[in-house]
This record gives C-alpha cells, sequence and structure tokens, in this order.
C-alpha cells in the first residue's frame, strides 16, 4: 500500500505525494485556477492534470529527479533552454508585480531585517543597494515565478517537466534564472549556456539579494529554514 508523504506543507497550501500522484491542496481558488491554466499554456513539460476537485489539484508525478549538485551540466543547461522557451512564449492573461510593487514589499522586508537586527547593517545596506539595481524597468514575459531548482526535474540530461506554476504570471525573465541558480553559483554558467541570449549577470546577482530579502521573514513565519538564503545574503559582501 502507497503511503502519504507531505512534500510540502505551511498556511496557505499543502502538496502530499500518494504512490505516483501529487495532491495539492490551495484554498485560494483564484490561484489554483491560475496554476492550471499557466501549466496548459506553458511551452515547457508540466505535470499531467488527473483530476480536480477544488481545493485539491491531482497530478500526476514526473519522472527522473529534481536538479540538484548531482546533475551534470548538461541537464543544468537543459533548465536554461526551458527557462528561455518558457520566456519566449506570450505571456499569461493576468497581470504580474510590477517594479514598484515589489519595491514596496522591499521596503517592508527591510524594515524587518533592521528592526530584528537579522544582519549586520552594513550586509543589509548593500544587499539593499544590490536588489534596488533589479528593479528597473522590464519587458514582461511568461515567467514561473519560482523556478527553483528543486521544482524542474530531469532524467539524465534531460528536463522532464517543471512542477509548481502557482507564481506564474508576466516578470522579468532574469527573476526566473536567479531563483533557479540561487544558492548554486556554480552553475550559472551552465544555465546561462542552455539559456543562449545576452544576460546581465550584475542583475542576477541583484536578484539573488532581492529574493532573499523577500522569502526570508516567509521562512522563519511559516517554520521553514531560512539559513540557505541568509547565507546567499552574507555571500554578497
Amino acid at each position: 500500500m502507497a503511503e502519504v508523504e507531505i512534500v510540502v506543507a505551511h498556511r496557505e497550501r499543502a502538496t502530499l505525494r500518494v504512490g505516483e500522484v501529487f495532491l495539492k491542496v490551495d484554498a485560494d481558488r483564484a490561484r489554483a485556477d491560475a496554476e492550471v491554466e499557466a501549466m496548459a499554456l506553458a511551452p515547457v513539460p508540466t505535470p499531467r492534470v488527473l483530476w480536480r476537485a477544488p481545493p485539491v489539484l491531482a497530478l500526476a508525478a514526473l519522472p527522473g529527479t529534481a536538479l540538484d549538485s548531482t546533475a551534470s551540466p548538461a541537464a543544468w543547461a537543459a533548465a536554461g533552454a526551458a527557462a528561455r522557451a518558457l520566456h519566449d512564449a506570450p505571456p499569461p492573461p493576468w497581470p504580474g508585480p510590477s517594479p514598484e510593487e515589489i519595491a514596496a514589499r522591499l521596503d517592508r522586508e527591510c524594515a524587518w531585517f533592521a528592526a530584528d537586527d537579522v544582519l549586520p547593517a552594513d550586509l543589509l545596506t548593500r544587499n539593499r543597494r544590490l536588489a534596488d539595481t533589479a528593479l528597473r524597468p522590464w519587458t514582461p514575459v511568461f515567467t514561473h515565478g519560482d523556478l527553483q531548482a528543486s521544482h524542474v526535474f530531469a532524467d539524465g540530461d534531460a528536463i522532464t517537466g517543471v512542477l509548481d506554476w502557482s507564481e506564474a504570471a508576466p516578470g522579468d525573465a532574469l527573476s526566473d534564472l536567479a531563483t533557479l541558480t540561487l544558492g548554486r553559483e556554480e552553475r550559472l554558467a551552465d544555465v546561462l549556456a542552455g539559456y543562449d541570449a545576452d544576460v546581465d549577470t550584475g542583475l542576477i546577482h541583484a536578484w539573488w539579494s532581492l529574493r532573499c530579502l523577500l522569502v526570508v521573514r516567509w521562512l522563519v513565519e511559516h517554520g521553514f529554514d531560512p539559513r540557505p538564503e541568509i547565507a546567499v545574503l552574507e555571500a554578497r559582501r
């Protein structure tokens, strides 16, 4: 008999695995609707929808394993190529966050960092300065919105699918590339080789700082370990 595995769970949503089926429970019906539509629109492999009975979405498991430090350079390059295919596709028909909206959120998060002394003041200032450079005007593209390596599955050197499209929206292409390589700077060259476009790596570094500043408090409040993100911020000296 297959056992129930808790993949991830927090106050907003949860994902369970039962055999070869993933069950996503999301109390936000609009967000779940957008995820299903994003998977249908995305020009890259995504999990097959088996059935849906809100608030539950059942998805078929993807073959292969999530990208990690043992994946080949070719697999990381294939992930870059998949990101490029996504960014070249027409964006989904709903709005994404603007630079101004992200800047307002960044203000709130940096105030929290300062109030709780989470980082030395000089390091917070350094990362905030870097993060601000990412918030320039951009041409919105189809972004995954949370393109962590753990959401990208590969079998050998081939990408078999991309999970978790709940944050998909028009946005900055470099945010996806930064999320994919966050904490894995040694893989950036492989990803960019597959992406095959001129990319300002300085802006990817800026997005590393921005993403970490935005997510650390959420991780703490939802019971996750923020130390990897803190380490990225500490490395921006």
